[in-house]
């Protein structure tokens, strides 16, 4: 069993990664074309740390511009008083679609940098190479309805649905199966529904 130590690992990366990349938006937001080490420095980190997290400026700065606009689970649930899961999911599903259709080019070059970066047999010790920005809107998509779920089977529906639910499906619409945007959304739409209803209780 992991120590909690070991258990907040993650979560630390995580945020620490997510700290550059919003120091990067927001000295690009004023207008200047920041180093790597101004960057770490608004971000509160050392220079090295910088590094371990993105392998040069160039990839910082793209993913920096993308993280910006993808949809934020508090904005895009707001006003939404919709309790049905797939409905919510398909709308997470919808938000992150368009702009990945609207980002493509970025999101593929994020894509090639983060599969340049060596990992360790554990990767235990490697900070995060990609930032997880669909695990919080399956996991807002499915809050009023958790308990519509055998519990059992909830955390493997959270990450089945991450495999659906992100560019990695985008791009096997596209790149591997040769089909259009809307069929891709048809097919993910299809995942979606079958996935909850594996994962509910029976009735």
């Amino acid at each position: 069993m992991k120590s909690p130590a070991a258990a907040g690992r993650p979560n630390q990366k995580a945020r620490t990664r997510k700290h550059l990349l919003e120091a990067t938006a927001r000295l690009v937001k004023e207008g200047r074309n920041p180093s790597l080490e101004e960057i770490a420095a608004e971000a509160l980190v050392s220079r090295a740390t910088a590094y371990r997290y993105f392998p040069n400026l160039e990839a910082l700065i793209v993913e920096a511009g993308l993280d910006i606009q993808m949809p934020e689970p508090s904005v895009l649930f707001e006003n939404d008083q919709t309790v049905d899961p797939v409905a919510r999911l398909v709308r997470a599903d919808t938000a992150m679609h368009e702009e990945i259709v609207a980002n493509e080019a970025a999101l593929r070059c994020l894509l090639a940098h983060s599969l340049q970066r060596p990992r360790t047999a554990t990767g235990a010790d490697e900070p995060l190479v990609r930032q997880n920005r669909r695990t919080p809107l399956i996991d807002a998509a499915l809050l009023p309805a958790r308990k519509e779920f055998r519990p059992a089977a909830l955390p493997t529906l959270r990450q089945a649905l991450a495999f659906v639910i992100g560019t990695e499906a985008f791009l096997v619409g596209k790149d591997v199966l040769r089909i259009t945007d809307e069929e891709t959304l048809r097919v993910k739409r299809w995942a979606i529904r079958a996935l909850v209803e594996a994962a509910r209780k029976p009735a």
